[in-house]
């Protein structure tokens, strides 16, 4: 089994410790009413876009979310979320460590820093620091990091229970359909808060697994990305579907998946495509191509 296996297969474990955790780590979270950026590379960044959308949408307060190389240092925030599994990501502490500077406002933004690592240098960039070291992983390519610190703040919005962990078992222990992965394509949309988990299911089959995948807003679909859709295509919707779209994707020969799940435990389902993959090409998960466990720009 390889350490990409193991960790997804370990994520139930990992959210019924999280759920049941949140509660003191609220001291380090946003409180309702605060303006929040949220903050990461990569995976991270994805989970991010997931709850910046979750957070207004359940009325919490403005929440961005950016890629730590991007974010506007000329944009008042009240605090600045990090996502960061090494602690080591070179935008990101490049990022706290500029916001120890004073905001626009005259007032200093407080930071807060989600890692696996306590002996890294993300612990003295932040102001507050969560570390989800039960979470971390050996493989370069994460699973159970980041689906654990969604599910940590999922929880603190008041967004999650037990039926998202029962959710997760099945998807760990039902078969992944017929012909899937002899797909040459692989499409995943989303809605509000899914999006950012369809870009990230997107990220994990391009790196176990080298696949072509594409993300979209699943209401952009139709606005030209579907015109690359046939047969060896699967298209996969992580929450409902717009109306007459699965008709519409079945039409130009394409397989057309719904997510049944919640939408974060159809995220592992993806997980374990990638990784099912990745051996069917004779890949290794645990060493992608060209990547590595954390980017670091000036060692």
């Amino acid at each position: 089994m390889t350490h990409a296996e193991d960790e997804l297969n370990s994520q139930p474990e990992c959210w019924t410790r999280a759920a049941t955790e949140a509660a003191g780590h609220a001291g380090a979270l946003p409180v309702a009413g605060e303006r929040v950026a949220i903050v990461g590379c990569g995976t991270s960044y994805f989970m991010a876009q997931a709850v910046a959308a979750l957070r207004e949408g359940a009325g919490q307060g403005e929440t961005d979310a950016f890629a730590a190389s991007e974010f506007p240092y000329g944009r008042p925030y009240d605090r600045v979320v990090a996502l960061t599994r090494s602690g080591t990501t070179t935008e990101v502490l490049e990022l706290l460590g500029r916001l120890r500077g004073t905001a626009p406002s005259g007032t200093r933004t407080r930071t807060t820093a989600i890692t696996a690592d306590p002996g890294t240098p993300v612990v003295e960039a932040a102001d507050d620091l969560v570390v989800l070291g039960y979470a971390d992983e050996r493989s370069v390519v994460q699973t159970r990091f980041a689906t654990t610190a969604l599910t940590l703040l999922r929880t603190h919005l008041g967004l999650h229970d037990e039926t998202v962990v029962d959710d997760c078992r099945t998807a760990l222990a039902t078969p992944l359909p017929e012909g899937l992965v002899q797909c040459a394509q692989f499409t995943f949309l989303g809605r509000g808060w899914t999006v950012g988990l369809a870009n990230e299911a997107g990220l994990k089959m391009r790196e176990a697994s080298l696949s072509w995948t594409e993300a979209y807003p699943a209401m952009e679909y139709r606005h030209g990305p579907i015109s690359v859709t046939t047969r060896g295509t699967a298209t996969w919707m992580f929450g409902e579907a717009p109306e007459g779209l699965a008709e519409q994707v079945r039409a130009t020969g394409a397989l057309w998946l719904a997510g049944t799940l919640d939408p974060l435990a159809e995220l592992v389902r993806a997980q374990r495509l990638a990784v099912a993959v990745a051996a069917a090409r004779g890949l290794d998960p645990d060493r992608p191509r060209h990547l590595t466990r954390s980017v670091i720009l000036n060692p």
